[in-house]
């Protein structure tokens, strides 16, 4: 079997991780599953993708490789106006649809389904904007570097693996080293309590969804450099994310990388044994495992 699965496996977990520390988050701040989480990886790269454009018509020169990579200044500055606009979007769905919900109280699975209908508006909204076509950062080629053991890496992919890295590292010490992140473990544990206590509730749940919004982000400009920019993106990762959160325990950020590193493992070896057409089911086989054996996942507590 070609050692290469391993590589391959880790660059796909990275983005999955990503993903899935904003689903985690999420969930353990709001109590509900946010199906249009997907939208906002989605979101983020097209975002990307205008902002470069537009940097580009100002400047060719920001278009200009910077070796080695593939891709010039306008993609990094893009990036962090993406994170800033995606964070918003976020927001903004938040104010104009879940706050109502939360107001008065209503039923989890009321929750859910408004999730999906915002997954369905946010997903046409950008075919309607982009088209469905698909789009690309850059289309010039790189030559993949030896790594030793058999493993291969371009340039871009070992640095979307080192972004990876310190958005996670950058995220567990504001959840472990600042007040926020304090406040942000409070309202976890009990939200009723944490307001008595004086947290500002309303901050800590703006301050998730654009966190969660920004990680998002960062992972759809990942997919959109590594692969391609599409629609469907961020609804084509939505099973792995959601089995990263869970295999990794609810609200543990190291957790949902870790899970999304075995997850994109897990896939890659399954398209070298059975195929790629197995990639899919390997998230799914995942998750029902997990919520059989181990609910809590690897690092969730015990109710």
């Amino acid at each position: 079997m070609n050692p290469q699965f391993i590589m391959d496996g880790l660059i796909a977990g990275a983005i999955i991780g990503l993903g899935a520390v904003g689903v985690t988050l999420t969930y353990s701040i709001l109590r509900f599953s946010n199906f249009a989480h997907g939208e906002l990886l989605s979101w983020g790269a097209y975002l990307a993708l205008a902002v470069a454009g537009a940097l580009g018509f100002l400047s060719a020169g920001l278009t200009k490789p910077i070796a080695p990579f593939s891709f010039g200044w306008a993609l990094p500055i893009s990036a962090v106006i993406a994170i800033g606009l995606t964070g918003l979007l976020a927001l903004a769905v938040d104010a104009l649809l879940f706050s109502s919900f939360r107001r008065r109280g209503s039923a989890i699975i009321i929750m859910v389904m408004a999730s999906f209908g915002a997954s369905l508006a946010l997903r046409s909204l950008l075919e309607f904007l982009f088209t469905s076509k698909p789009a690309y950062f850059t289309k010039a080629l790189q030559i993949a570097m030896k790594l030793g053991g058999g493993l291969r890496a371009t340039p871009d992919q070992l640095l979307m693996l080192g972004v990876a890295l310190v958005a996670v590292v950058t995220v567990h010490l504001l959840m472990t080293r600042t007040d926020i992140g304090r406040a942000m473990r409070a309202v976890s544990e009990n939200p009723a309590l944490a307001s008595i206590a004086g947290i500002d509730v309303r901050r800590v749940i703006r301050t998730v969804w654009f966190l969660g919004a920004a990680l998002a982000c960062v992972a759809g400009i990942m997919s959109g450099l590594l692969i391609q920019i599409r629609p469907y993106l961020g609804h084509d990762l939505l099973l792995p994310l959601f089995a990263a959160a869970i295999l990794g325990g609810i609200g543990s950020v190291p957790g949902a990388m870790l899970a999304g590193l075995i997850i994109g493992l897990c896939e890659a070896l399954a398209v070298q044994a059975v195929g790629a057409e197995w990639r899919a089911a390997v998230s799914f086989v995942i998750l029902i495992a997990v919520l059989l054996v181990r609910p809590r996942g690897l690092f969730g507590k015990a109710s």
